[in-house]
């Protein structure tokens, strides 16, 4: 068993835009150079775990840790679950001794979205640190019919995490929320309003959140679709203040048009929590 000899680890969250529109089940070439600078910018993000959004096809993520083991040194397992309609999948890469078990997929976290991405639910264990990491991809719009399609989304995995509180041997656990929300705060307010269940979920990418952007949009603007949320009670592992975005385009000597080109349309986020 490998134990950190750090008091803190680093849990960090990004969308790789696997998504290939012109072939959906194609995604990302293992050959290609977007799949090393995805490679170098997870090296150089060098979180304990990320979760993995857009991951396409299901075996990039292999692809991904293979590269990041021979060009820089840094071993990290995964685990993945493929989704059940659609060729874009969420998963987690994780560094020895970050225990990754229990993955499951959370059926009806689709909602009315009949072909939606499901959530991917997680126990994690860093030491002393023991939490329920969901990860999550949901509907994409800004219109009013996504909007409610997200809505149902939110309120299935809201409801899931309230009975996940309120169930024996969870009752004190930390929970964990990221990925792409595809929610802009102040625009989709009955969106966060259901998704953080029993007013159980503190949005600290709303408020602890420096920077107010992760994906990049068309010339270099932005927004902030991408989320990270902890437990509001039990969990006083998060340490306040720590969620970043992580600037990858800038420690790879890249504008952001070029990023977005090169690597992806979004950036990371990254958080530290106690592990003592």
């Amino acid at each position: 068993m490998v134990h950190f000899q750090h008091s803190l680890a680093r849990i960090a969250v990004w969308n790789l835009a696997g998504y290939n529109p012109k072939n959906t089940s194609l995604g990302i070439d293992p050959t290609s150079k977007r799949a090393a600078n995805q490679a170098e910018g997870l090296a150089l993000l060098d979180a304990e775990l990320v979760t993995l959004v857009e991951v396409s096809p299901i075996s990039h993520i292999k692809t991904l840790a293979d590269m990041i083991a021979s060009e820089y040194g840094i071993i990290y397992n995964y685990t993945i679950l493929e989704q059940p309609d659609g060729h874009i999948h969420i998963g987690f890469l994780h560094k020895e001794g970050v225990q990754v078990s229990n993955a499951q997929l959370i059926e009806g976290s689709q909602g009315d979205y009949g072909r939606g991405r499901r959530a991917v639910r997680v126990d994690v264990k860093i030491n002393k640190f023991k939490a329920v990491l969901i990860g999550v991809h949901l509907k994409s719009g800004r219109d009013r019919p996504e909007q409610q399609l997200r809505d149902s989304q939110c309120k299935f995995i809201g409801n899931y995490i309230t009975k996940l509180r309120n169930t024996s041997g969870f009752k004190r656990r930390t929970i964990l929320l990221m990925g792409d929300f595809n929610m802009i705060p102040g625009q989709d307010v009955s969106n966060f309003h259901h998704l953080g269940g029993d007013d159980l979920m503190d949005f600290v990418s709303c408020w602890d959140l420096q920077d107010r952007f992760s994906h990049i949009l068309e010339k270099g603007r932005a927004n902030l679709l991408d989320g990270f949320a902890v437990s509001r009670t039990y969990a006083t592992d998060y340490v306040k203040g720590s969620l970043r975005l992580f600037p990858m385009h800038w420690t790879m000597n890249l504008g952001r048009e070029a990023f977005k080109k090169q690597v992806s349309d979004h950036l990371p986020f990254v958080a530290s929590f106690k592990i003592f």
